[in-house]
């Protein structure tokens, strides 16, 4: 881990200038001790390179690892304040505040016992925030084994422009060669990323988060509206356990859950903060290679992520919490649908299909003009994306001959909508032709008006 310790108190550097290779029982208790309580006085720079001090990878067996036993003895206040502090409350209190103000106040709560997780994408906003504070940070990150090349090149830019050592995590050896010996490399295309994700992200993750009393994530409401648009700036993580173990022990903090993407690329540039080159290629969110793919204007960012799955699936694990705060989403994609959601492609010029009204359509072998139809589902936010251009299109082919159509497919009708109508994932648009029976799927993830009418213009 990236300690460097400054401070006129010998005794307080001492309790921190071991080898990496040291044993436990080398060290003194009250040297420990003695360390953690010089943290107020001391000028601690977690942020500069390289006293090997145990990192963020606590063990489960937490007796046994320093973490928690520096932890035990250290500043017990620290710890009761976080157990009654109103979090809440205080994400009220900071939900207008700069990002540069929430990092600032997470640093100054949590000190040497909150880190930032760093994905190798714009969130190294959140590292140029913390560097910004003045107060010393800790930075880890999650190396699943199968980022990009760009990644990992990043990686280490990002460590020499900040002078840091980041603390990375890696999966579990025996588990991921179970995972690929059983269901082979890429088993997540044919039955969704969850168990991959849970495999290289998640339990990692959650053995670094046993280390620590809160953490800090790049999570923005605008990055996936379907899951994060309720994320507050501060929490009390509802997933995951920290140092102390059980409910309430680990704090969540999300600095820039307020800010819009294009604001985040606007500081980055300003602020002169190296970047993935993968952004300049068109990825935007960006995760294991295998996963992650480009988007194309038009598209939401976190269409580059799981592409082949619902949007409401597009979590990895690591802030499963989030998908709380959607239940009705999740209602909608798999239950009986609710009300909770405003329904989308409103036009005059638009046809809304029934069940009975997509079967009929289905089943004739002929018909006398030729139909376009979107399979949908209004919580869907690429669906909600695509509304104004689908919009668009019913009107320039108004009295064209051309029906333009809309088929919820959500809820009781996915089923059908998977079994006959080529559903892979929301939205889903078909062109009935007017003299064959079998719709044909459009292929493409362009869905720009003039994209969808070239598609129509082709086959009509």
């Amino acid at each position: 881990m990236a300690f460097a310790v400054t401070s006129s108190s010998s005794a307080a550097i001492s309790g921190s200038s071991f080898s990496r290779s040291s044993s436990s029982a080398d060290l003194k208790v009250p040297q420990i001790g003695s360390f953690r309580l010089a943290d107020r006085y001391a000028t601690v720079n977690l942020s500069q390179k390289r006293c090997a001090v145990k990192p963020v990878n606590a063990e489960p067996k937490r007796n046994d690892s320093l973490l928690p036993q520096a932890a035990s003895i250290s500043a017990p206040e620290v710890s009761e304040k976080v157990e009654v502090e109103d979090f809440e409350q205080l994400a009220k209190e900071l939900d207008n505040a700069s990002p540069l103000e929430i990092m600032d106040k997470a640093l100054e709560k949590f000190g040497n016992d909150i880190a930032i997780a760093f994905s190798g994408a714009e969130d190294v906003a959140l590292i140029e925030y913390a560097k910004l504070t003045g107060r010393p940070f800790r930075v880890f990150s999650l190396d699943t084994g199968r980022l990009n090349p760009e990644t990992y090149r990043f990686f280490d830019e990002v460590e020499k422009h900040y002078g840091i050592r980041i603390e990375y995590m890696f999966p579990d050896a025996v588990e991921v060669q179970a995972l690929v010996r059983s269901k082979g490399l890429f088993s997540f295309y044919e039955d969704g990323h969850q168990e991959c994700c849970r495999v290289r992200k998640v339990r990692p993750l959650r053995r670094a988060l046993k280390g620590l009393r809160a953490w800090i994530t790049g999570q923005r409401k605008d990055q996936s509206p379907g899951t994060r648009s309720e994320v507050p700036v501060v929490q009390v993580d509802p997933v995951f356990e920290g140092l102390e173990g059980g409910v309430g022990s680990l704090v969540k903090w999300n600095p820039v859950a307020n800010v819009d993407g294009t604001d985040i690329w606007n500081f980055l540039r300003a602020m002169n903060v190296p970047v993935n080159s993968l952004h300049s290629q068109g990825f935007v969110s960006i995760g294991c290679e295998p996963c992650t793919r480009p988007v194309l204007p038009g598209q939401h960012e976190r269409e580059g992520r799981w592409w082949w799955e619902d949007a409401k699936a597009k979590e990895c694990g690591l802030h499963k919490g989030n998908l709380k705060q959607n239940s009705s989403a999740q209602l909608n994609g798999n239950g009986n649908v609710t009300a909770a959601h405003t329904d989308i492609f409103d036009s005059q010029s638009l046809v809304t299909l029934s069940r009975a009204g997509i079967e009929n359509l289905a089943r004739l072998e002929s018909r006398k003009e030729p139909w376009i139809v979107v399979l949908y589902a209004p919580w869907c936010p690429y669906c909600q994306a695509m509304e104004e251009s689908y919009v668009a299109l019913a009107e320039k082919l108004a009295g064209s001959g051309v029906k333009v159509a809309k088929f919820r497919a959500d809820g009781e009708q996915k089923e059908y909508a998977l079994k006959e109508l080529q559903l892979g994932s929301f939205p889903t648009v078909l062109f009935f032709p007017k003299h064959s029976a079998k719709p044909i799927k459009y292929g493409s993830e362009k869905r720009d008006v003039d994209s969808l009418l070239a598609f129509v213009n082709a086959l009509r």
